[in-house]
């Protein structure tokens, strides 16, 4: 705990320093929204109520919550992208919309680049791979079966392009195999499919598989962040595996609509990251694997940056395109 709290006022102190003027700048004047682009009880919406309630006690002023689900992420991105540079629309980002969707659909109605201001990385949370309980539960067993069997050991994930989807097309350059990709609707099917044994794997994301890890209903092969998250602790990452430098990993950020004055950006930032260096939140983001948040905006924004580059070499070195 020491060691955590540690790394988090680092974060914190950063992020006070970062604008020379943030004392002097008040929060935003009235209401503010977060949007999100999912629904209640996701993993994006958990972040952002965290976030919020406690920006509505530093602030003194209503901080909701309102979820703007469809299109993964991508309605939510569009609005606030839209939306007043003056702090009181603000969006929890999403790999999907922020770091993804730019390389699969040109065609955006925003730019990720241009459209948004940074305001800081929330957190980091790690996919796992976890097998139906007919698989094998161990990395040697799948590599076997997929070299076995190539092309034929089937893959759920909650839709073309997708984190889940992406994260399935890493392991299978990085570990040259090659495997049966089934696209689902959502991560609720691609559980259901992978309990009953329609599928053999999946890559999930943490806060969706953790109850069925626990509850001994899936096996845990591995996660995919460079290190492990500590609530998993004893589940090994593909890097350690024989695949170092693996990691597809979901991330979340706070940003807010392009040309935000840069003293109101750096407020937010230092209010976040003293969020974030709070014990009681720490706690919280841990059970759902969400660490490595906290720093500048300039941080988040080549982090964000990286990212998108990252999967865009990957989309068109496997040639991943969504219908429609």
């Amino acid at each position: 705990m020491q060691r955590r709290q540690f790394l988090t006022s680092v974060a914190a102190a950063t992020a006070l320093h970062a604008h020379p003027g943030f004392a002097q700048a008040r929060p935003p004047a009235g209401p503010v929204k977060i949007l999100v682009g999912f629904s209640a009880g996701g993993g994006t919406d958990i972040l952002a109520r965290i976030i919020a309630n406690r920006l509505n006690q530093l602030w003194a002023i209503p901080v909701i919550v309102e979820n703007r689900p469809g299109a993964a992420g991508l309605i939510a991105a569009a609005e606030a992208a839209r939306a007043a540079p003056d702090g009181q629309t603000l969006m929890m980002g999403h790999i999907n919309a922020l770091g993804i969707a730019p390389a699969l659909n040109p065609r955006l109605g925003f730019s990720p680049e241009r459209d948004f201001s940074a305001i800081a990385l929330v957190g980091q949370t790690p996919q796992v791979l976890v097998a139906s309980p007919k698989a094998s539960a161990t990395m040697q067993g799948l590599l076997a079966a997929l070299k076995q069997r190539p092309g034929e050991v089937s893959f759920g994930s909650s839709g073309t392009g997708s984190a889940q989807h992406l994260a399935l097309a890493l392991f299978e350059q990085t570990a040259a195999v090659s495997a049966l990709h089934i696209p689902y609707k959502g991560a609720s099917n691609v559980m259901t499919d992978l309990l009953g044994g329609q599928i053999d794997y999946a890559f999930e994301g943490m806060t969706t598989a953790a109850p069925f890890i626990k509850g001994g209903k899936v096996h845990a092969v591995a996660q995919t962040g460079v290190k492990r998250a500590k609530a998993f602790a004893e589940i090994p990452t593909v890097a350690e595996q024989g695949y170092s430098g693996f990691n597809a990993s979901i991330w979340f950020g706070l940003v807010g609509p392009a040309r935000m004055p840069a003293d109101l950006v750096a407020r937010i930032n230092a209010d976040v990251n003293r969020i974030l260096a709070m014990p009681e939140v720490v706690a919280k983001l841990e059970e759902f694997g969400a660490e490595d948040g906290g720093g500048t905006p300039q941080r988040f924004d080549a982090f964000m940056r990286d990212e998108r580059a990252k999967w865009a070499r990957l989309i068109q070195a496997r040639g991943i395109r969504v219908e429609g």
